[in-house]
């Protein structure tokens, strides 16, 4: 596993942040044979994708990560420190106690309107979004083009699919409406017209028995770690810059900048956490809860993510669950997803400036370069990196 000995040599590089990138980034030097140095301000590594055993169950402290990817060579590195089960991540929806299957395909059209077939649900999409597309150009659909997430939603799935499942969920997630929001961001929601619940469209898929924490201890093998270790206390850093020739900061890169040009914005998200004694919970992993009423965006049952069994195969007899509760984020929460609009995105180019004159310093990571990452692309920007600086 990963040590925390004293600093008493020089470091190639210098790695804030025992996250994904930061222990991907750390065990790729280290086989080209540099020398890394990984320190954390939290008490625990594997950053955000953290999982810690409670009753027997791997708990996904902030919230759920599954694997997936389409990466040959990603998956081969991520399959070197540990076995993968086969779960397909299959969420459930439910508005109002009512039950759809997601993502979007067959099973939810059947469940919406009872269609049987890929063609009728084509035909009710369609008259949907003409009917809307038409009020909205008064009569000249040839100038719409969507202009929001509400527009863009409507014309992938219709109006009944997006009041019940998107809307509300949507706007509990973003703390915004629909007609604020950019229409890029449904473009991640897959739309299939085949009776088929996998939400990734990945040729590999699953997650790592014995879970994350795990996995990521034995990415950082035989690599210096410490925890505990603020970077950006000034007494800190005057100990540790001097003792590595490059610095891989993974951490928010305008906190590391004091927020001098200002705070970009990001959603969190609050986790409440509860141990039951009983066998099952919701009898799925993943149920997001679609209405604007009900204050969490979805409950976690962990137990799930490995079918119910603990490492030995062992049916586990109690469950924990997890309500996500979407807020917008302040200077001390934990930034989860950055708000990539226009202004944001303006922000983050004028940081972008500063870092450029940085002679050490090299952001990496979904909070150094703002933009979200699923985890196979955090693993796929570490390589890249590494091999840039080689």
């Amino acid at each position: 596993m990963y040590s925390m000995t004293k600093i008493s040599t020089k470091y190639d590089f210098l790695i804030i942040g025992a996250g994904l990138f930061g222990a991907a980034f750390a065990r790729l030097a280290t086989d080209t044979g540099k020398k890394c140095l990984v320190v954390d301000r939290r008490d625990h590594i594997a950053g955000n994708c953290f999982t810690e055993s409670i009753e027997e169950i791997n708990v996904h402290r902030y919230g759920a990560h599954i694997f997936h990817t389409n990466d040959d060579e990603v998956w081969d590195f991520i399959n070197r420190f540990a076995e993968f089960n086969n779960y397909i991540n299959s969420p459930v929806a439910d508005f109002h106690g009512e039950h759809y299957n997601l993502p979007f395909n067959m099973n939810t059209f059947h469940q919406m309107w009872g269609v049987n077939t890929a063609e009728e649900a084509r035909a009710v999409i369609e008259k949907q979004r003409d009917d809307f597309i038409l009020k909205k150009t008064n009569g000249h659909p040839e100038q719409f083009t969507p202009s929001n997430l509400e527009e863009q939603a409507i014309s992938l799935v219709g109006r009944d699919i997006y009041e019940k499942l998107v809307k509300g969920y949507t706007e509990k997630q973003w703390g915004r409406s629909c007609e604020e929001l950019p229409s890029f961001i449904i473009k991640r929601l897959p739309v299939r017209f085949v009776y088929d619940n996998n939400y990734f469209d990945a040729k590999y898929q699953g997650i790592p028995v014995g879970g994350y924490t795990k996995l990521v201890g034995k990415m950082l093998d035989e690599i210096e770690v410490r925890l505990g270790i603020d970077y950006l206390d000034p007494k800190v850093r005057a100990e540790l810059e001097p003792q590595a020739g490059k610095i891989i900061y993974t951490g928010a890169i305008d906190e590391y900048y004091g927020y001098r040009l200002g705070a970009l914005q990001y959603r969190s998200v609050r986790f409440e956490t509860e141990t039951l004694n009983q066998k099952d919970f919701q009898g799925n992993a993943v149920v997001n809860y679609t209405d604007r009423e009900t204050p969490w965006t979805r409950i976690i049952e962990h137990k799930w993510f490995e079918f119910g069994r603990d490492e030995n195969g062992k049916d586990i007899p109690g469950t924990v669950i997890s309500r996500e509760y979407s807020s917008e984020w302040k200077p001390g929460d934990e930034p989860y997803y950055p708000v990539n609009d226009e202004k944001n995105n303006a922000l983050y180019a004028d940081y972008v400036e500063l870092a450029a004159k940085e002679e050490k310093v090299i952001f990496g990571g979904r909070l150094g370069q703002y933009r979200y990452y699923d985890m196979d692309q955090v693993i796929r920007s570490a390589m890249d990196m590494v091999e840039k600086l080689r």
